[in-house]
């Protein structure tokens, strides 16, 4: 298939690409001392200050760059840097799954790259625009926050390797150079084809990105753009049938095959597809010349256009969903187009703080390419457009105290929309620091709740919904010493959701226009004596809903213990111990692969199951190797584990990878 070529291409090219740049910098490759943390060995300082060596075996002088570690810089959409950290700590391990981030609060499906069923969830919102939908299908789907950008002192590169379950791996490759100290550019791509250990469960993802960024000589103008392709293929099955339900629970050993238990269909598959530039470029009108000036003037442009589809695929059609117009060749496909403008004009001055004020425009194209007439009725087929929106910031530090607010509103368009969110911070000493938050939003439900048409009749809708309206608390305390606290409470009106419909029993969108209040506590705590640590997390939550629409498991746990030792006169670095996840039970959604969406389900409970993991972490060099035995107890504490109503948790495997830096 095409989009399998396309793959395969965009692989190959990056590998090739950085093939390349590793032959022409490896004559100038240096090794960063063995914490991770020191100076690059024979370098002193970051650019142009180079000292000379004689090589002795030729003769010849040669210059060696200098940089540190914390010269390799990494920056976020929000101009938050950080920089490259080729440490080996527990978090390191809870990061090294698919998505690249800890997955706390996500209970993934049985195969690499298929959806995760939410734990919990954040009603913190500054958007104004209603998402795409698919939600399910997004949470390897690269959003503009997602992207990083970079500047080092010599070339990086860094390979992300995991086995997969059958006939296949992940792969994520990402190189990064300054061609000047003014300029860099970086190209990456994470690739995954896994066959899975049930029927038609085939994924095979690829996300593509290029960033780069410039500033002049002056300093006075920086851009920053990226353009990012991406595809996610899933194969869907539709879950277990009812009737193989009790021979997966029953742990018969003539079903420990489970390509051998009947699923409810092998004729679909869905692909999220997109691509997106992005321009983010910025002028300064007055800068600030020295520590003696006080003013600084800029404006900032921010453009970002998308493209994107979602499209189901079925050769015939199948009763799971109801009926449908057409028994053969079915396919429902629904596109995207946003165009984001938004202009700014910040001003910082040392007294009064940083000020902003920005103006914004989206225009959007939701839809379909036919129209759908149900009941006599005609269901449009484009809800399409243009939003203008204006908005504001402020931030202003002094001393140990930080203030942050912001705020935005929708002017004009067919979408309602507003949010103010303000935040309060404060450092207590080196360890404790405190914050406190407040957040108001207002908006418009996803595109998929307002607007839906398929092969199959029962998925065809146009819906006027009210906003959604949520205020949230929230307050952070923060210290290695004793504990990090996070607590925050939510109220939730006009709340939209999917659900089954209790006349056809088939899924439709609803809302819920009572109030939902929504409390969730979160405590952090690593105890260590000697070589041995034990790192909780503990999450608790309450729902108040009437309706039952909001569902979460009351608590949700992660608890390691683990020993860490230097090994070999310190050329190796090792962690290893086991991990035990376990949430309590309860009606946990189900999903839906036609809309790749969860939907509300009160008829059955599921949760209450440890998942015990055994690993083996190694840092070598730059080098860390993780071995991981994944739910080794699956055999002996019971087959009731389900990340979705008929869809199998993960069995016992054994899986390998390892994420390896090169510095240049």
């Amino acid at each position: 298939m095409l989009w399998k070529k396309t793959n395969m291409k965009k692989l190959v090219l990056s590998i090739i690409l950085l093939c390349c740049f590793n032959d022409i910098y490896a004559q100038d490759q240096r090794t960063l001392s063995k914490n991770g943390l020191g100076v690059v060995k024979g370098q002193d300082s970051v650019y142009g200050n180079s000292r000379k060596s004689k090589d002795i075996k030729n003769g010849k002088s040669t210059k060696q760059q200098v940089g540190e570690i914390s010269d390799y810089l990494i920056i976020s959409q929000e101009n938050d840097t950080t920089f490259v950290d080729t440490t080996l700590t527990i978090y390191k391990d809870y990061k090294f799954n698919y998505l690249r981030k800890d997955d706390f609060e996500l209970i993934p499906f049985s195969n690499l790259g298929q959806t995760y069923n939410s734990l919990s969830y954040n009603f913190e919102n500054t958007k104004l625009m209603p998402s795409f939908g698919a939600r399910a299908r997004h949470f390897n789907y690269m959003e503009v926050e997602d992207i990083k950008y970079y500047r080092v002192p010599t070339p990086l590169t860094e390979l992300f390797f995991k086995t997969a379950f059958e006939q296949g791996q992940l792969l994520d490759a990402f190189f990064t150079v300054n061609t000047t100290p003014r300029f860099n550019f970086s190209i990456a791509y994470k690739g995954l084809r896994s066959l899975g250990k049930y029927q038609h469960i085939l994924t095979s993802t690829g996300n593509f990105r290029f960033t780069t960024n410039y500033s002049t000589k002056n300093n006075k103008y920086h851009l920053r753009t990226h353009i990012v392709t991406q595809d996610l293929m899933n194969q869907e099955n539709g879950g277990l049938q009812d009737s193989s339900v009790p021979y997966f629970e029953t742990g018969d050993p003539e079903f420990l095959d489970r390509s051998i238990l009947e699923v409810n269909f092998e004729n679909a598959e869905s692909i999220l597809k997109g691509k997106r530039f992005h321009l983010d470029h910025t002028y300064d009108i007055v800068r600030k010349k020295d520590s003696t000036s006080s003013n600084k003037l800029n404006i900032r442009h921010i453009m970002s256009f998308e493209d994107k589809y979602f499209q189901y695929d079925q050769t015939n059609s199948n009763i799971y969903f109801g009926d449908a117009f057409k028994s053969s060749k079915l396919r429902d496909r629904v596109s995207l187009e946003n165009f984001h403008n938004q202009f700014q004009l910040n001003y910082s001055n040392d007294l009064i703080g940083d000020l902003q004020f920005n103006v914004s425009n989206d225009n959007y194209n939701y839809g379909y390419d036919k129209l759908v007439v149900l009941n006599g009725e005609t269901i449009v087929n484009r809800l399409k457009g243009d939003i203008y929106a204006v908005g504001g910031k402020y931030h202003k530090q002094y001393k140990s105290f930080d203030l942050i607010g912001e705020m935005g509103i929708n002017v004009t368009g067919d979408f309602d929309g507003n949010y103010i969110k303000g935040t309060a911070s404060f450092k207590l000493n080196d360890d404790m620091s405190a914050t406190a938050s407040i957040n108001h939003s207002s908006k418009v439900p996803n595109y998929n709740f307002l607007l839906y048409q398929s092969d199959y009749v029962n998925y065809n809708w146009r819906n006027n919904f009210n906003n959604t309206e949520t205020e949230q608390l929230s307050f952070h305390l923060k210290s290695k010493k004793i504990v990090d606290v996070s607590v925050d409470y939510s109220t939730i009106t006009d709340y939209a959701y999917f659900k089954k419909d209790e006349t056809t029993n088939l899924i439709k969108a609803f809302q819920n226009n009572s109030t939902i209040t929504y409390l969730r506590i979160k405590l952090e705590k690593e105890i260590k004596l000697g070589k041995f640590a034990l790192n909780n997390t503990i999450l608790y939550q309450n729902v108040q809903d009437e309706n039952n629409t909001l569902n979460v498991p009351e608590l949700t746990t992660r608890n390691t213990l683990y020993f860490s030792s230097n090994m070999f006169k310190k050329a190796l670095y090792l962690q290893t111990g086991v991990t035990l996840n376990y949430f309590s039970s309860y009606y946990m959604n189900a999903y839906d692969p036609l809309l790749a969406e969860f939907y509300v389900q009160n008829e059955k409970e599921y949760g209450n199951f440890p998942r015990l993991d055994f690993f083996i972490n190694a840092k070598i060099r730059q080098t860390r190797i993780f071995l991981k035995a994944e739910h080794f107890n699956s055999a002996f504490t019971g087959y009731n584990y389900y990340s979705a109503p008929n869809y199998p948790y993960r069995d016992f495997v054994v899986r390998f990878g390892i994420v390896w830096n090169f510095f240049m």
